[in-house]
Formats: C-alpha cells, structure tokens, sequence
C-alpha cells in the first residue's frame, strides 16, 4: 500500500468534511479481520473509497469488494482514488442507490459492512441477510449515532434515522440466526455473525 497517497486520500476527506471511517473503529475492525484472507466484501456506502481501501487488506489474492456509493461527485472520487492505489482490479464501485442496487446482487460475502443512509439499515440488514453464508459478518457502522439511538431522543429532524436505526439493532439482537454484539467504538458499532 502507498501509505503518502493513502494518507493523502484521508487527509482529503477530512478536509472536505466527508465522513470517513473512524480510526479506532478501523483499528477493532483490524483486530478481526486481519489476515482473514476474504474473497468477498460487500460495502454500502462507499464515499470517496477510503473505507474499501482500508478493507482491501482483508481480501485474499483474488479477492474482491463491490462498493455502492449514491452520490456520484463522491463515487468519481472514490474511483479516483481507488485508482491511484492500484486497486481498481479489487474494488467494484456502483454507482446509485443501494434501495435499488442491493436487490440485483446475487453474490454471497464473507463481509458486509454497511454505513449509508440510516433511515434505511433495516432494509440494508434484510439485503445483507439474503447475500449472507454461515460466517459472514454483518457489520453496521454509526449505531449508536451520536448517543441519539440509547437517549430519550425525539426531535424531529432525525427522528426517522434514530427510529430506524433502533428496529436494526431490535432485529440484529433478535435474530436466532444472527450472533450480534452491539459496541461504542467510534459512534457505535454493531457487528453480527451468521450462524445458520
């Protein structure tokens, strides 16, 4: 990996005020799966690709991530980017919405890390289940957003996410086929593993 190029993307996205994923969350995210070896990832919510390129540390040799990315400044940018690490031959990025990209995957993954639209992760967490094998990992990013999720909190502006965001976490605990564990690294993290 150019770490000068890597540092330079996130330096970038930090600038320009994109959400990117946290480090300490990137660090517990290591601690799991480095050196897992996968063949496949799925992400929902691509940015400008730093994520994926962090993830492209996980991928076996003839791995690959397919990432889908809504906003299509963004997914130019993240193809850019993906391009100068020399990782464009790993990582597939659709561009669109993921309501309407998911649906047309058919591939199973070893990975599927989701961090788009929160008022939108129950559908995500349906899609993830159907493209899932024994062992995937279903990993949501933003749970807890902000403390909101576990507060009393109510104001209208992001009622809808905060509500959606609590179904996710009711259906990831409730879920037989599903071992979740609900964690506050970076702003909450839930990570689910497919046992059947």
């Amino acid at each position: 990996m150019d770490r000068k190029i890597f540092e330079e993307i996130k330096k970038k996205a930090l600038d320009d005020h994109i959400p990117i994923i946290m480090d300490d969350t990137l660090e517990y995210l290591d601690s799991i799966l480095l050196n897992s070896n996968k063949d496949r990832i799925l992400e929902i919510g691509t940015a400008v690709g730093y994520s994926s390129i962090c993830f492209s540390r996980y991928l076996s040799d003839n791995g690959q991530i397919d990432t889908i990315e809504r906003d299509e400044e963004r997914a130019k940018e993240a193809i850019e980017n993906i391009k100068s690490m020399k990782l464009d031959n790993k990582i597939n990025v659709f561009v669109g919405d993921a309501v309407e990209i998911l649906p047309t995957l058919d591939n199973k993954y070893d990975v599927i890390f989701i961090d788009a639209a929160k008022g939108k992760y129950p559908f995500f967490l349906s899609e993830a289940l159907r493209m899932s094998k024994v062992g995937t990992l279903i990993i949501a990013d933003n749970i807890l957003y902000k403390g909101y999720v576990m507060s009393d909190y109510n104001k209208h502006k992001q009622r809808t996410a905060v509500r959606n965001l609590r179904e996710y976490i009711k259906e990831a605990l409730d879920n037989p086929k599903l071992k979740t564990e609900i964690l506050e690294i970076g702003d909450g993290l839930s990570i689910s593993k497919v046992l059947e």
